[in-house]
């Protein structure tokens, strides 16, 4: 490395040049130097490299063992340097080939996720994406491991090096099998209703409490929680087939109730929507691929299920 400091690598391009063309004209013209400047390049890479390079024949300059020797390493070379310097083609999703991984809690897969694969299978059939069930600090520590490339959920904050978008809102809503006796009044549940059954929670981190009991908290309430799942696999039947009650995001909900005919009633407490955003590292900026899939994504989080 020492030695690079103290030599001119344009000398290479001349080499590389001269070991094509077999001429300090030609090679000029082609570089657009004069053929003085050539010669004084030839002049200085012999002086270099410590060998003649190239000897004047009748049939023009002819390449020493050395150079000849050279020439397959200086033709890498200046190929190499012209990939690190040219701009990428314009990213074509149709013909790309690409992986991705993503982060995202279990209750995106049913909502976004999966119309997102259905989509993408349509329109790049080349892209890959792997998906990892994450919660909020596990997907930052992935994305600053750089084992996922994007995440997807509600981010109270994230460090300035990550870059953030929103994508769509969300609200809380009670699931649960259509002749649940929560039901049987008629009226408006109020909260006393709806904390007199068992809850089953999801939470990706199969962690007992969820964020809907972070709200219960700022009203001096709990829930009882008779079962805690990793997933969404199993939630249409357990709540079918008991009086357990689930308090899930209005968008997966939805898919629940239109697939299984379960009902989706408001809870009842005054709260902010739920504001999720996707997250990124800064080092994708720049990135097209990454770019057009975040850009997905928004589209597919922009249409209401």
């Amino acid at each position: 490395m020492k030695m690079l400091h103290n030599f001119d690598l344009n000398l290479l391009v001349v080499l590389h040049t001269l070991l094509e063309e077999r001429s300090v004209t030609r090679t000029g013209q082609r570089l657009g130097r004069t053929q003085s400047a050539i010669s004084n390049s030839l002049r200085r890479l012999r002086d270099s490299l410590g060998d003649p390079l190239l000897v004047r024949t009748p049939d023009g300059l002819s390449p020493t063992p050395r150079a000849a020797e050279l020439a397959p390493l200086l033709a890498k070379i200046v190929q190499d340097a012209d990939a690190c310097i040219a701009r990428p083609d314009a990213f074509d999703p149709t013909t790309a080939e690409a992986q991705f991984s993503i982060g995202a809690p279990d209750r995106f897969s049913l909502p976004v996720l999966l119309p997102l694969l259905e989509h993408l299978g349509r329109v790049a059939p080349g892209i890959v994406v792997n998906l990892r069930t994450t919660d909020r600090d596990y997907a930052i520590r992935l994305i600053e491991a750089e084992e996922i490339d994007l995440a997807i959920g509600w981010f109270d904050a994230t460090p300035p090096h990550l870059r953030r978008m929103f994508a769509y809102e969300d609200r809380f809503v009670c699931l649960c099998r259509r002749d649940h006796p929560l039901l049987e009044s008629g009226r408006d549940l109020d909260l006393g209703d709806l904390l007199a059954y068992s809850h089953l929670v999801v939470s990706s981190t199969s962690d007992r409490r969820a964020a809907f009991d972070a709200v219960l908290d700022r009203h001096g309430a709990s829930r009882t929680i008779a079962a805690t799942l990793m997933s969404f696999t199993i939630v249409p039947e357990l709540l079918l087939t008991s009086d357990l009650v689930g308090v899930f995001t209005h968008r997966t909900s939805d898919y629940f109730v239109r697939r299984y005919g379960l009902v989706a009633v408001p809870v009842p407490l005054a709260m902010a929507p739920i504001a999720n955003h996707l997250i990124w590292h800064r080092r994708f900026e720049g990135n097209q691929a990454h770019a057009w899939l975040r850009d997905q994504i928004k589209q597919v989080c922009a249409r209401e299920n």
